[in-house]
């Protein structure tokens, strides 16, 4: 297993200094030219950064698909680098505990960064200064001014940049955006998303341990010994280690954006795969812990309203950590609804119903949709991996590209910042800053 020593805020600092010198100066890897062999016969090889709950998940996908070669993973705990070892479907896998280390390796010329948000940035500049196409983890990153470095970075280098909003691969969104565009439901005014959920006391969300339904806590004391808590820090605020914030960051602000960057982004990503109408003009969030009182900051429920002026719409998202009831993406026009089967990234049916009641008590007749989409063969499309995968083969955009990744940023942010500011904030696509 190769290592490194552990990284100190100084050496942190200056390594990060130098590659964007590096991409200032242009001194990148060219990209690569395109291949004339077969997917199976010459595999991408790709790098893991990050095996933790989902990026065990990624891995996992990657080491399946004949197009592709896990060459190395990375992580800063040693289970989790043992783990991504063991996933990889590949004897002669390297394994890192600095990812620099990894990005210096020849062998890797693609990589997922799959670390708590914070990373992202650093992880991102970094990669494709050494050259390397970036399948990124979402939300892209935690501040506008970022969003633009990143941006401009994947732009100047020329790599490949696909966000992991794997509701981009689904057909039903591209076959509801023609009927929507055909005028199918009338001119849409109002869009409706939520994600909820209810688990029982002993298994808070967001608190598991390395895996979505891993509740049994381990030994601090062996994770201590098993983990390198200053690099996992990075450029967050140092502080003694903390458990819950390493297990579960997504409940602490100096890591993530909260339901922001981990739910509503699915959902919003999902609006745009099928609206495309960008960024939106306007944002008002209120959040607040309603049951789960513990440490966590980012709150329980969030919801949040855009509008899009130009087109004369509203989206409205709920989030609820204390119900099981279900708002899947509900598109409501003129002269009737788009209802789709489930939350954003799973949205692979749909239906249509006229201006009337999409459902009514159990006492009453249910009313029978005008129209019901299911995928057929003819819709097949390459899942979010792959589409990576082939990109980085033919160096044309992936679905979820650097712009793509921006709106989602942005848009993901403008609720970040307006629950943090508590007031409405707004979108300036001119100086592309939100006030």
């Amino acid at each position: 297993m190769n290592s490194s020593p552990t990284l100190k805020r100084r050496d942190f600092i200056l390594t990060s200094g130098r590659s964007a010198a590096a991409l200032v100066a242009g001194t990148i890897a060219a990209p690569s030219i395109l291949r004339g062999a077969t997917p199976e016969s010459d595999p991408v090889r790709i790098g893991h950064i990050g095996i933790g709950t989902r990026g065990g998940d990624v891995l996992r996908a990657a080491a399946s698909k004949p197009g592709c070669r896990v060459v190395a993973v990375c992580d800063v705990y040693q289970p989790h680098l043992r783990k991504g070892a063991e996933m990889s479907n590949n004897p002669d896998v390297k394994s890192y505990a600095d990812y620099h280390d990894l990005l210096s390796d020849p062998k890797v010329e693609a990589v997922v960064i799959s670390t708590p948000d914070h990373w992202h940035e650093t992880m991102l500049l970094d990669a494709v200064a050494a050259g390397k196409d970036v399948y990124c983890e979402k939300g892209w990153t935690t501040s506008v001014a970022a969003a633009k470095r990143m941006r401009a970075a994947v732009k100047k280098t020329g790599r490949v940049m696909q966000l992991g909003h794997q509701g981009r691969q689904l057909a039903a969104a591209d076959v509801a955006r023609k009927m929507l565009l055909d005028g199918a439901i009338g001119d849409i005014t109002l869009v409706n998303l939520g994600r909820f959920f209810n688990g029982p006391v002993e298994r808070p969300p967001w608190r598991w341990y390395g895996g979505y339904n891993q509740f049994v806590r381990p030994d601090p004391q062996q994770v201590i010994k098993d983990l390198d808590w200053e690099r996992w820090l990075g450029p967050a605020p140092t502080i003694d280690f903390n458990e819950r914030h390493f297990w579960h960051w997504r409940c602490y602000w100096a890591y993530g954006t909260g339901q922001a960057g981990d739910l509503l982004s699915h959902e919003m990503d999902f609006v745009q795969s099928v609206l495309r109408y960008g960024i939106p003009d306007s944002c008002v969030t209120h959040g607040h812990t309603a049951f789960w009182k513990d440490d966590r900051e980012a709150p329980d429920t969030w919801l949040s309203s855009y509008v899009f002026e130009k087109q004369n719409c509203s989206v409205t998202f709920e989030g609820c950590m204390n119900s099981r009831r279900q708002q899947t993406p509900e598109f409501i026009g003129r002269n009737g609804r788009m209802i789709f089967s489930e939350i954003g990234q799973n949205a692979s049916l749909f239906e249509t119903y006229g201006d009337a009641a999409a459902y009514r008590p159990a006492s009453y007749p249910q009313p029978k949709p005008d129209f019901f989409f299911a995928p057929g063969a003819e819709h097949r499309k390459p899942d979010h991996l792959t589409d990576f995968l082939q990109c980085v083969r033919t160096r044309e955009k992936p679905q979820c590209n650097e712009d793509e990744a921006f709106i989602e940023a942005v848009t993901l942010l403008m609720s970040f910042e307006s629950y943090q500011q508590k007031r409405l904030v707004r979108w300036d696509p001119k100086l592309e800053e939100i006030v």
